[in-house]
């Protein structure tokens, strides 16, 4: 695969990861404002479901992806410095991964198998 095939690839996914990312932020305030959460036992019977977990995972997931992408971008365009880019790189990988796992435990903690 080319470097410009990757690169379209890459502009996919992201386009995909915000087109989801709406899609849940709309369906889901529509849903607050249907049903008006009043209590914390209401959003902890809420995030027991795990159609809610999964959907909310999943817009983590892009939420991560798309950060990653765009950040990545813009350090491309903007930190020339090799080693610059690359330790900066690592660093909001790293960060990445770790908001990713910090809100991966928090979802799954709540659902009941």
């Amino acid at each position: 695969m080319s470097w410009r095939a990757q690169g379209l690839r890459t502009w996919l996914l992201q386009r995909l990861s915000a087109v989801y990312m709406l899609l849940f932020a709309v369906s889901f305030g529509i849903y607050l404002l249907q049903h008006r959460p009043i209590d914390y036992t209401w959003w902890s019977d809420l995030f027991t479901r795990p159609a809610v977990v999964v959907a909310s995972l999943l817009f983590f997931a892009a939420l991560l992806y798309h950060a990653w992408v765009g950040v990545r971008d813009i350090m491309v365009d903007y930190i020339h410095d090799t080693v610059i880019r690359f330790t900066l790189w690592i660093l909001v990988t790293l960060f990445l991964i770790a908001m990713g796992s910090w809100v991966s435990l928090i979802l799954l903690s709540m659902v009941e198998i």
